[in-house]
C-alpha cells in the first residue's frame, strides 16, 4: 500500500473515530485524547520539527550555490516573490468575493458577546525587513527564526559559489547533511498515518458537530474559496506557465498536502514537500532547495482568503458596511502583513487583527471563529504549501529557457555547457 494511501486512511479513521467519540462518549475521548491521541500527534510534529532547521540550512545553502550566478538568484527571487504577491492578493480578492455573494454573516444569529480577543500586537513590516539579518546566526538556528536562517543560509552559499574549489570540502560536507536529512524523512514519514489519525482524532473529537453547525456557512465559504483558489490559481498557472498537467500536479504533490492537512504547519511540512516536489514533480533541487523554504515563511495564500472571508463575516455580524476603498486596504494590508508577520506563532489570527484594525472592525469579532480555526487551519495550510510547490514548478520551467539559451551561445562560440541538477 502506498503511503498517499495509509495517510489518506489515517485521516478518515481519525476523523471517524473523533466524531463518534466526540457524539456517544465524551468522557471517554477525553481519556483517549489524553493518553493516545495527542501523544501520537505530538510525537508526529516533533519529529517532522527536528528535521526542519537543518533542512532549510542545507537546502538554502545548497540552492542558492547550485544556483552558481547572483544574477541567476536574483532572477529566481524576483519571480519567486512576484509570484507569491500576486497570488496572495488573488486569493483576499476570491475569499471577498465570494463572501459578499454569500453573506454568510448575515445567515443566522451570532452571540458577539463573550468573544473577547486579545490581539497580539505584530510588527510592522519595516521591522522585519531590519531584522532580516542575524546579529547572532547561531541564536537564529536555536530560535527556529526562519527569515534570518534563510538571509544567512544565502550568504554562506554566495561565499561558496565565490570560493569555489577552495571550499569544496565544506561544500560536499552539506550536501552529506542534506542527504542525512532527506533520509530521515523518509524514516518518520513511515510514521505519518499514525501521527495523521491522532492529529485529525483530537481536532474533530474537540469540536464536534456543534460547533461545525453553529459556523456551518463560514467554513463552507472559506473552505470553497480555498478550494477555487487551489484549482483556478494554481491549476491555471501550473497549466499555462508550467507547462504541467494540473492531474499531474495535484496528484504528485498529494502525500505533502496529506501531511501540512493533519499539522497545520508549511514549515513543518517542509521536508516533505520539498521531497514530494523534487520527486514526483521532477523539480530540480536547486530550484525546489530555494523556493518552498521561502514560500514556507512568507506565502499564505490560504491564510489570506482566511483574512478576506473573516473580515467580510465580521463586519456583516456587526452590521458595519466597508468601502470600496477600505476593502482595498484590506487587500493590500494582507498582502503586505504574509511577508511582514513571517515566523511569528499563531501567524493567521495576528494577521488577522492588523487587517481589522487597519479598517476600524473590532478586533473582539475573532473570538466568533476562535472555536472552528482550527479545523479551518488544517485546509488552508493544505493551500498554502501547494502554491509553494506550483511557484517552484513555473519557476524550474521559466529556467529552462536561460539554459537553453546559454547552451545555444556556448555552441556559437565554441564551447560546452554541462547543464546538471
Amino acid at each position: 500500500m502506498k503511503l498517499t494511501t495509509k495517510i489518506l486512511i489515517g485521516l478518515g479513521l481519525g476523523a471517524l473515530t473523533g466524531l463518534i467519540l466526540n457524539i456517544f462518549s465524551p468522557e471517554v475521548f477525553s481519556i483517549l485524547d489524553k493518553f493516545l491521541f495527542t501523544p501520537l500527534g505530538k510525537i508526529f510534529i516533533n519529529l517532522i520539527s527536528m528535521l526542519v532547521v537543518p533542512i532549510v540550512l542545507f537546502s538554502i545553502i545548497l540552492g542558492t550555490a547550485g544556483l552558481g550566478d547572483p544574477k541567476k538568484l536574483g532572477r529566481i527571487g524576483f519571480k519567486t516573490i512576484s509570484y507569491f504577491l500576486m497570488t496572495t492578493a488573488v486569493a483576499i480578492i476570491i475569499g471577498l468575493s465570494l463572501s459578499f455573494l454569500i453573506k454568510p454573516g448575515m445567515i443566522g444569529e451570532f452571540d458577539t458577546k463573550g468573544t473577547d480577543f486579545k490581539a497580539e500586537e505584530a510588527p510592522p513590516v519595516s521591522e522585519t525587513m531590519l531584522n532580516l539579518i542575524p546579529a547572532n546566526p547561531f541564536e537564529a538556528l536555536t530560535s527556529g527564526n526562519m527569515l534570518q536562517i534563510i538571509v544567512f543560509a544565502i550568504f554562506i552559499g554566495l561565499a561558496l559559489t565565490a570560493l569555489g574549489e577552495k571550499t569544496k570540502g565544506i561544500f560536499r560536507l552539506i550536501e552529506q547533511g542534506n542527504d542525512i536529512m532527506m533520509y530521515l524523512v523518509g524514516l518518520v514519514m513511515k510514521f505519518a498515518p499514525y501521527g495523521t489519525f491522532g492529529l485529525i482524532a483530537t481536532a474533530i473529537g474537540s469540536q464536534g458537530l456543534d460547533a461545525i453547525q453553529a459556523m456551518g456557512i463560514y467554513m463552507l465559504v472559506v473552505i470553497l474559496a480555498l478550494v477555487l483558489h487551489a484549482l483556478a490559481t494554481y491549476g491555471s498557472s501550473v497549466y499555462f506557465l508550467g507547462r504541467m498537467n494540473p492531474l499531474k500536479f495535484f496528484k504528485g504533490f498529494s502525500p505533502a498536502m496529506g501531511i501540512a492537512f493533519s499539522t497545520s504547519s508549511s514549515n513543518a511540512t517542509l521536508p516533505v514537500s520539498m521531497e514530494t516536489a523534487q520527486k514526483n514533480l521532477k523539480v530540480p533541487e536547486s530550484v525546489s532547495s530555494f523556493v518552498q523554504p521561502l514560500g514556507a515563511t512568507i506565502n499564505m495564500d490560504g491564510t489570506a482568503i482566511m483574512q478576506g472571508v473573516a473580515t467580510l463575516f465580521i463586519a456583516q455580524v456587526y452590521g458595519i458596511d466597508l468601502s470600496i476603498g477600505e476593502l482595498a486596504t484590506v487587500v493590500l494590508t494582507a498582502v503586505l502583513a504574509s511577508i511582514g508577520t513571517a515566523g511569528v506563532p499563531g501567524v493567521g489570527l495576528i494577521m488577522l487583527a492588523m487587517v481589522l484594525q487597519s479598517v476600524g472592525l473590532p478586533v473582539e469579532g475573532i473570538g466568533l471563529i476562535l472555536g472552528i480555526d482550527r479545523l479551518l487551519d488544517m485546509a488552508r495550510t493544505a493551500v498554502n504549501i501547494t502554491g509553494d510547490a506550483a511557484c517552484a514548478v513555473i519557476v524550474a520551467e521559466s529556467e529552462k529557457k536561460h539554459v537553453e539559451k546559454t547552451s545555444i551561445s556556448g555552441i556559437r562560440s565554441g564551447q560546452s555547457f554541462e547543464y546538471t541538477e
